[in-house]
């Protein structure tokens, strides 16, 4: 349950005192809410995220405060927090994409974790990235860790999490705070709703959001356990064109390329065309150079494939290698 004792939201009208907000997230590019007659800080969180309860995220965004005898009025600019994605380009650590959007390489953990990455891997080249959103808030009088954490991650189990999150990404040794300290809480859970994106594309028509690609990847992983039943299962030919189609697809990740042109070579090798098998080989070993197969547990067919590939590669490269002038 979200607490509501910053503000009132049962009234049109809520009483607010804005500060400047120095501090941004470098993933950000702000989306701007001009507030209209009627509006409260539920529906306005009801509008972009689909749940009244993210009221507390654009409280804390604008630096909002019932006390001072400000009002939210029509034509009152509000800045609406979400969070942003990444493509990952090739040769890009986590450590780096910590750095460029958190300021720090020892918050990747955040990263790891909005992605379901393992920390032993570094980011798939072409894999888009959520990233979380670094929520800016300002602690309040007697304001403990555990109650920032209850405001933006819930109770019981997730507030205990939430104050792990907290303390790492902040670095903080105490579970009490001082009043006017800086706490970012970092939030994925800021994806705008179907409606929200709808408005702010309206708005924009030229503003890329992001996230699409990620859902489709996120789709593209799910229907590779069904390519290897085809293969499993021996239906070769609709392993190809289930294949083909997924790479056909785009917006494919490095390691999802790779895991698809690996089953279509096994593929092609049991429908007999060695020299699709050869190709599909090669079109993985030029991003995975150091491919190796278990050769107990792979056909010697397969085995075969890999080698030619290997070697019509070499055999290119020599070919492109240009040849050293004999001394006279």
């Amino acid at each position: 349950m979200m607490s509501r004792s910053l503000f009132v939201v049962s009234l049109p009208v809520v009483f607010v005192l804005t500060w400047l907000v120095p501090w941004r997230s470098a993933a950000d590019s702000a989306i701007v809410h001009v507030v209209r007659p009627g509006d409260t800080l539920a529906s306005i969180a009801e509008r972009y995220y689909g749940d009244p309860r993210r009221e507390t995220v654009i409280v804390a965004e604008n630096s909002l405060s019932n006390e001072g005898g400000f009002a939210i009025v029509t034509g009152l600019r509000l800045t609406i927090p979400t969070v942003s994605y990444h493509r990952v380009q090739e040769g890009e650590t986590w450590s780096e994409l910590a750095k460029r959007f958190y300021g720090d390489a020892q918050r990747t953990f955040v990263l790891f974790k909005a992605n379901s990455a393992a920390p032993g891997r570094q980011p798939d080249p072409g894999a888009e990235l959520l990233i979380p959103y670094p929520l800016r808030h300002v602690v309040g009088q007697n304001e403990t860790l555990n109650h920032v954490a209850r405001i933006y991650y819930g109770q019981n189990d997730n507030e205990a999490e939430g104050v792990k999150i907290l303390r790492r990404f902040n670095a903080i040794k105490r579970i009490r705070l001082q009043r006017g300290q800086i706490v970012l809480v970092p939030l994925a859970g800021l994806v705008l709703s179907e409606k929200g994106r709808a408005i702010v594309k309206q708005q924009n028509e030229d503003r890329n959001l992001g996230g699409d690609v990620r859902d489709k990847q996120a789709r593209i992983e799910a229907a590779l356990p069904h390519l290897r039943a085809h293969i499993s299962s021996g239906l070769y030919a609709d392993a190809v064109a289930m294949g083909s189609y997924l790479l056909g697809s785009g917006d494919l990740t490095g390691n999802q390329i790779v895991t698809i042109q690996r089953i279509l070579a096994v593929a092609y090798v049991a429908l007999d065309r060695f020299d699709l098998a050869i190709e599909a080989f090669k079109s993985v070993l030029e991003k995975q150079p150091d491919l190796e197969l278990d050769s107990i547990r792979t056909s010697p067919k397969v085995m075969y494939a890999l080698a030619q590939a290997k070697n019509e590669i070499k055999r290119e490269q020599k070919a492109k290698t240009p040849r050293k002038r004999r001394r006279r």
